[in-house]
Order: C-alpha cells, then structure tokens, then sequence
C-alpha cells in the first residue's frame, strides 16, 4: 500500500467492495497499526482477531462509506478501535493476584528511601558544582541533548564538553562513594 487510494478505485462491476484486492493491499498496513500501537499488549490470535474484524467491519458497513474519501483513513480508524476495545477487555480481566510477587519485589519501601536519599545526595552535589559545568550536565543527562548540540548551544568545543563530563562523573563518583555509595549501585 504505497499511495492513498480513494474507495471507488476498489468497487466492483456490482458497486460491492473488492475485498481480496483491500485485503491483499492492507493486510501489512493493519500489522503496521497493531504493531505501533499496542503490539506488546495483545497475543497473536487477539492480532489475527483484530486483522479479520477489521475486514468484516469494512465489509458490512461497505454502504455507508464516502467513495470519495481515503480507504486507509477508514482502516485505520477501525483498527484503532478494535484495538481500545481489545486492551479494555484484556485489562478487565488482570487479577492483582497475577502482580502480587512483582509488587513484593519492586515496592519494598526501604528500597524507594535508598533510592531517595542517593538522588537527594546526587542532587546535592551537583548544586556544589560551577554553573557552567551544571548546564552541561543537566543538557547530557536530563535533557539528552548531544555533546554537538551542547556545543553549539554554549558556545564551548566538544572536547571541552567531553573533558568536562568526564570530570564532572568522576566527581559525581567519588562523592558518592565518600557518602556510602558503591559503584554498581
């Protein structure tokens, strides 16, 4: 499905949707939808499922649609509700006892107060640093800005900037091990 075809051009002598061409033509376009969508949500038969519905759909309400209007446009607004309809009756169906393991190793409140006090401590160290070398680090890390874009954002060369970083680690490392912190942390 490389251009954008109109739904006249897939009526038949009797004026009824071709379906074998449309489902020749659109069957990747609809993986394409589901794939970008909600792929890591739904099975492979919720996929097949969704992939035929959308064909039947298209099929019965064939007298309804504009002739003038895109094919793909329609497709993909129906795959897209099939799929809101799908994940909503999949989440319906989550028991909590599926995540209570998960919840027991994951939400351990010691483990959130570590990770707080070591981002508090992190946060408080890199205020001790110079201005300059504050801007770097939040554009490379928070911003994920490029050391190019740094570069031409505040005017230093890109060695500058690397140097600067480097530094800026090895402090940031051997202040957190002073505080208690390990490396693999």
């Amino acid at each position: 499905m490389k251009e954008r075809s109109k739904i006249s051009k897939y009526k038949n002598d009797k004026n009824e949707l071709d379906l074998e061409k449309i489902v020749d033509e659109y069957s990747a376009y609809i993986y394409k939808i589901i794939r970008n969508t909600a792929n890591e949500y739904l099975s492979n038969e919720d996929i097949e499922e969704i992939v035929t519905d959308t064909f039947f759909i298209l099929w019965k309400n064939q007298n309804k649609l504009d002739e003038e209007k895109v094919l793909s446009s329609y497709i993909a607004g129906i795959v897209r509700n099939l799929i809101k309809e799908k994940t909503r009756i999949i989440n319906k169906n989550v028991s909590i006892l599926d995540y209570e393991n998960i919840i027991q190793d994951f939400f351990k409140i010691d483990m959130i107060y570590e990770q707080r006090e070591k981002l508090y401590f992190i946060e408080k160290t890199i205020k001790n640093m110079k201005e300059e070398d504050i801007s770097i680090f939040n554009l490379y890390y928070y911003s994920s800005m490029s050391i190019k874009e740094i570069s031409k954002i505040l005017n230093i060369t890109e060695f500058s900037i690397k140097s600067r970083l480097y530094r800026l680690r090895k402090k940031l490392r051997k202040e957190l091990l002073k505080g208690g912190y390990s490396n693999d942390e």
